[in-house]
């Protein structure tokens, strides 16, 4: 991943940190999320939102927590940017069961097939797993 991108990167959790409710969370342990970045193939901007509303449904229809979109507007060479907050141990786990289950239920790819789908929509894509939000005070503290 270039420079860049991790620039990206670390200015989206920089807008998170300053999101509603983030004092509330400096007592507790930050929590995880995936950062998916995504440069979708010349033309195929529609069919990749439609591809990823149909599982934001499923999301939405099992109680999952909401990605979080942003849409490239100017700089670096991405297009859509997807942060999606992740459960701990055994109820990501859970979690997971579930969308699949739901997925096939309505006729969707999952696992590797749904891997394979995906890149008929992209040039490229990256999943970057973080921790936070956090402020840089926090983060200070942790290394303690």
């Amino acid at each position: 991943m270039s420079f860049k991108s991790n620039a990206v990167i670390v200015a989206i959790l920089s807008m998170l940190v300053v999101a509603p409710g983030v004092a509330q969370q400096a007592a507790t342990p930050p929590g995880r999320a995936t950062i998916s970045l995504y440069r979708v193939a010349p033309g195929k901007h529609v069919e990749f939102l439609k591809w990823l509303a149909a599982r934001e449904a499923i999301d939405k229809e099992i109680g999952a927590p909401p990605t979080q979109m942003y849409a490239h507007i100017d700089g670096d060479a991405w297009d859509y940017v997807a942060i999606t907050p992740q459960l701990e141990g055994a109820a990501q786990a859970e979690l997971d069961k579930k969308q699949e289950a739901a997925a096939k239920k309505k006729g969707l790819t999952t696992g590797p097939k749904q891997g394979i789908e995906i890149r008929q929509f992209v040039s490229w894509h990256t999943d970057t797993f973080v921790a936070g939000p956090l402020t840089a005070a926090q983060m200070v503290e942790a290394v303690k």
